[in-house]
């Protein structure tokens, strides 16, 4: 058992990571540890990367213990970048946690100095300066390139700078270079978020928390109203709508709903987020209250104006749309589906089911249509199910069977539809299936298919039942 992480103490009295637990107690006997749960912190590392939402939505985890904030264009917001770097410091300390962070012109160097040193803003002109004392795993390059360097006396980043590109690309890899071209600013290096970014987005900080649910609407259909201009500008209404409620103590909450159909008019949105959170009421848990409420639009599509008749309240389509608006908003997306059909000829792989909303989108879009096939069953089973088969002559249809422990005898069967299998999903070996269209004495049709042919020489093919006509 070894050491993960330290305090502060733990490291003032000279134990590292990675140091051996007996060796660890040998030096401090009473040693308090804790065993590590790479699951609970990376939820708590997420949980955090919420909270950083406030400064900009463009948050990526960086790592088991950091994140890197992209604030272009936010800084302003919050009186500059010190001040930024220094007011999230601050409450991330009034969290009882301690953090590091620094700002610079590339996610490189700030990672350096958030670690290594104790400029939390770095211009553009200091860049040098500050990356060249730094020791070479600043450059977050492995550990066995660093150790490789030492041994031929190169500890610094400046001794790097100093150095000819030529060998060092040669005995060390390209990496290396790469590294310090990305920290200086001479490479690209892209920072991926961990959430889309909302297309359009409006927020309310609160000079007091707010804890009812009725208050939390009312703020949510203002803001709803504040998107209404810009999706009018774009021409396009919300499909996707995200609800972001950050309380007190650092928890963020995010409600989602969707809708069926293009969205600008408030109240309506409104009435989806009063839906959803009426299922939701015992799970948000509103503590000290909600500092800050945001809406965001993270689907949008085109919405084309029209005009209502006078006199009436909405139209049927209007009507029919906010039901499933609504049971959506309340039970979620699974609720209502519809069968799309799929690029198969294999039964079971002729159709799934989306939820309603994705499927009027792929019928919006006019996809073709299945392929032409024959008459099918009212029901077909999601597993062939096996039966026992009495056929006059191999290859024909049969002339009774048992399924279910019940007798069957067959008084008319129209056949055989031969299907061919998908050899790039079930491989070449795979087998194909005879269908048959079987009436029975008692009056019932059903769909039955051999699977495997006589003249390919398989041991005995078998039978199943796909589905019942009537």
């Amino acid at each position: 058992m070894r050491l993960t992480a330290l305090d502060e103490e733990a490291e003032a009295i000279g134990l590292q990571a990675g140091q051996a637990l007996a060796e660890a107690r040998a030096i401090c006997p009473t040693l308090e540890v804790a065993e590590e749960d790479p699951q609970a912190d990376r939820r708590f590392l997420e949980a955090i990367a919420d909270w950083c939402d406030r400064y900009t939505p463009l948050v990526a985890l960086d790592g088991a213990d950091g994140l890197m904030l992209d604030i272009t264009g936010c800084a302003h917001l919050f009186g500059g970048e010190a001040a930024l770097v220094d007011d999230l410091l601050a409450r991330l300390c009034q969290l009882g946690l301690e953090a590091r962070g620094a700002i610079s012109s590339t996610p490189g160097l700030s990672w350096a100095a958030a670690r290594f040193c104790r400029d939390r803003v770095v211009a553009d002109g200091e860049m040098i300066a500050v990356l060249s004392p730094l020791p070479l795993g600043a450059l977050r390059i492995d550990a066995g390139v660093t150790a490789a360097l030492a041994r031929v006396g190169l500890k610094q980043v400046g001794d790097l700078l100093a150095a000819p590109r030529g060998p060092l690309t040669r005995r060390f890899g390209p990496d290396l270079l790469v590294r310090l071209d990305q920290a200086l600013g001479r490479e690209g290096e892209a920072i991926v978020p961990r959430r889309p970014v909302a297309l359009l987005c409006v927020e309310r900080r609160l000079a007091e928390p707010i804890r009812d649910e009725e208050v939390i609407l009312d703020l949510t259909g203002r803001l709803a109203a504040g998107l209404k201009s810009g999706l009018e500008a774009r021409g396009e209404g919300g499909r996707l709508f995200e609800l972001l409620l950050f309380r007190v103590d650092g928890r963020v909450f995010r409600i989602a709903i969707g809708a069926a159909s293009p969205l600008r008019d408030g109240d309506r949105i409104k009435a989806l987020f009063a839906e959803r959170l009426s299922v939701l009421h015992d799970d948000l848990d509103a503590g000290f209250g909600f500092e800050i409420v945001r809406l965001n639009v993270l689907r949008s599509e085109a919405l084309a104006e029209s005009q209502g008749r006078f006199g009436t309240v909405a139209e049927k389509g209007d009507a029919a749309l906010d039901f499933v608006d609504r049971v959506t908003a309340r039970f979620g997306e699974g609720c209502l589906v519809l069968p799309v059909a799929q690029p198969s000829h294999w039964p079971e792989r002729a159709s799934s089911l989306a939820p309603l909303a994705a499927a009027s989108a792929l019928h919006a879009d006019k996809q073709p249509g299945p392929p032409v096939r024959s008459e099918r069953p009212i029901r077909l089973f999601a597993h062939p199910e096996p039966v026992e088969v009495t056929a006059e002559v191999p290859d024909g249809p049969p002339a009774s069977f048992r399924w279910r422990r019940a007798q069957h005898r067959v008084v008319r069967a129209e056949g055989p539809e031969r299907l061919a299998p998908e050899w790039w999903i079930d491989g070449e070996e795979a087998l194909p299936r005879d269908y048959f269209r079987i009436e029975v004495s008692a009056g019932h049709r059903f769909w039955l298919f051999r699977q495997g042919l006589y003249e390919r020489g398989a041991d005995r093919p078998s039978w199943f039942m796909q589905g019942i006509f009537a």
